[in-house]
């Protein structure tokens, strides 16, 4: 886990999906990208244009422990602003890949490191301009339900695979959460919390390979993927329903919002570190051939080789 606070030295993430209403699309492709003019220049000059803002007392708190260690009074959360964004990681060399054989996030280097960089580069100047402020960054582990919130300062609405779908970019975005005692304008989606999520049609239930968005007891694919030890005979034919060896992108592929972003142009990233390193075909020469350091900078290097190396003798 790492957290980025005024004194720069932790941090974490968390990506979720969700489908958006017809109802007031202008609100969501407008992305409320004109609100926190001192702050979201710098998340706009690198790529990010979709981001809100939520007071903490409307955020649900999940680890609330965090925010302690970096600093902030929780006896009064509506002195504490949270600017949440959307940062959209798919490229189109990716997704069109005819051999991809891994998750979509999973063909770039690690996005916790993009994280890391961010908020290693933003935190000092928003502490040097406001010195009498207090600055948290998150990404993945995070202090609040990051969906949920994200939702509510009008970023996406989410869905039935409990991802945030953005209009933008669909499903395919990280989301990362800047915590301060600045004052900030909130956002709020214009729809109420009861409506901030997707229509419901059932095509992420129905494209699951294992049934479990609407069966509980199901294995999800991607975290079976996961898994650490040998995989029984069951397991290990799930993993074979699709051609990828590690995550599963099947809901957020079959969401209509993929299609439209697509077509609209908005589905890919244009940031930098999601363009470069890319490895949609991950091959065992190629992870043998990989030095300790490369291996570290890719997102299933958290789980050690083991795993990913089982997987792609299946």
């Amino acid at each position: 886990m790492l957290l980025f606070h005024k004194n720069y030295d932790i941090m974490s993430y968390y990506f979720i999906i969700s489908q958006i209403p017809t109802v007031d699309k202008s609100f969501f492709e407008r992305g409320v990208s004109c609100v926190v003019t001192t702050l979201t220049p710098f998340l706009e000059q690198r790529g990010i244009t979709l981001h809100g803002v939520l007071p903490l007392s409307e955020c649900r708190l999940k680890r609330p422990y965090l925010l302690t260690r970096a600093g902030f009074d929780l006896t009064a959360p509506d002195g504490i602003s949270v600017l949440l964004f959307a940062v959209p990681y798919l490229t189109k060399q990716t997704h069109e890949h005819p051999g991809l054989n891994v998750s979509r996030y999973a063909a770039c280097e690690d996005y916790h490191l993009f994280f890391s960089e961010l908020f290693a580069a933003w935190l000092p100047q928003l502490t040097a301009a406001h010195p009498d402020a207090r600055f948290a960054g998150f990404a993945d582990h995070s202090p609040i339900d990051e969906v949920a919130a994200a939702a509510a300062a009008g970023l996406g609405v989410i869905g039935l695979h409990h991802l945030l779908l953005t209009h933008r970019h669909s499903s395919f975005v990280f989301l990362g959460a800047l915590f301060t005692t600045l004052p900030l304008t909130p956002t709020r989606s214009p729809l109420p919390p009861e409506q901030q999520r997707c229509h419901g049609c059932g095509a992420c239930l129905r494209a699951c390979p294992t049934g479990c968005l609407s069966d509980a007891d199901a294995p999800c694919l991607s975290a079976l993927s996961q898994k650490k030890g040998a995989l029984c005979e069951q397991e290990r034919d799930l993993l074979c329903r699709t051609p990828l060896r590690w995550g599963c992108d099947a809901c957020q592929l079959a969401c209509p919002y993929t299609a439209a972003a697509q077509k609209r142009g908005t589905l890919y990233t244009t940031i930098p570190f999601f363009t470069r390193a890319l490895l949609p075909v991950l091959t065992e020469e190629a992870l043998r051939q990989m030095t300790k350091e490369e291996f570290s900078r890719r997102a299933y290097a958290w789980r050690g080789k083991e795993p990913i190396e089982r997987n792609l003798k299946l």
